[in-house]
């Protein structure tokens, strides 16, 4: 793929590692940060090529917002009026409702695209320092277009992502990937942050192995991000937390009862429930 511009709002650990993985493919990588430190950190490692002042945002070909949704929405509306007509914007927020609703309306009116995106990709860290050019590698990217959006210009954003490392690139809609996200991430975050709460946390050492760690990694969130994601995804995340909680009082209320036919049961559900999504997602 030929060199092209490419602008990049946000300079924390997903922002920055974008621009490494796509300034390994030669690209010209222009960076933006809020935080004057991050912003000079950058410049001196060489994660950007220089910095995207709104002067430079008219030479950009692709344009990423790396930032929280609700600020995400406020750059676009700041620089929609100086984007090229044949730039493609794409965020990389952990929603596409709250997201891709206000910034399709923002494109339409003046005439760029834009694709809501969501890396799958990460670590509990966060910042610039932990900013990894591989990261991307073998992940998928899950890309969010407006409805009846031209397949070629999806296809050229599909292209730069691979060169950045992605192995795949899967196609949805806003409320599609807001249901999953809900199951596969958030829920997720909740249940560690709110696991490792228990006053037996305190005393565990020595006596945990894999299934404390694999329970807990997510725990160290960032807890500003997570606030304005969960909220923005309440409706899902709520049914979600709904149905956990109606399973855990099931368990609950096996062993206060001491009903071990009933205890045996949810467990083997349970299993069996693993075993069939594991073999329906190994077949295909």
């Amino acid at each position: 793929m030929e060199s092209k511009t490419i602008g990049v709002i946000g300079l924390g650990l997903m922002g920055a590692s974008l621009c490494k993985a796509l300034g390994a493919c030669g690209h010209t990588i222009l960076g933006r940060d809020t935080d004057e430190h991050v912003q000079k950190y950058a410049l001196l490692t060489e994660t950007i090529k220089g910095e995207l002042t709104e002067e430079k945002i008219p030479e950009c070909d692709y344009l990423f917002l790396a930032v929280y949704p609700g600020a995400a929405v406020e750059a676009l509306e700041k620089m929609a009026s100086l984007i090229r007509k044949d730039t493609i914007v794409c965020d990389l927020c952990g929603v596409k409702q709250a997201v891709c609703e206000p910034c399709f309306t923002l494109a339409q009116q003046y005439g760029f695209t834009f694709i809501g995106g969501h890396p799958m990709a990460g670590k509990q860290f966060s910042g610039i320092k932990y900013a990894d050019g591989n990261l991307y590698q073998g992940a998928t990217m899950i890309l969010v277009p407006r409805q009846q959006e031209d397949l070629f210009l999806v296809s050229r954003l599909s292209d730069l992502l691979r060169g950045a490392g992605f192995r795949s690139v899967t196609v949805t809609t806003p409320e599609k990937h807001d249901e999953m996200i809900a199951f596969t991430s958030q829920l997720a975050h909740v249940v560690s942050n709110a696991y490792i709460k228990s006053p037996t946390a305190a005393e565990h050492l020595a006596f945990s192995a894999g299934s404390y760690r694999d329970l807990t990694r997510v725990a160290k969130l960032n807890e500003d991000m997570w606030t304005e994601l969960f909220l923005d995804n309440a409706e899902h995340l709520g049914f979600e937390l709904d149905c956990l909680i109606r399973s855990l009082q099931e368990y609950r209320d096996a062993i206060a009862a001491d009903d071990a036919k009933t205890l045996k049961r949810l467990l083997k559900e349970g299993r069996e429930r693993k075993e069939a999504i594991d073999t329906e997602w190994k077949d295909k």
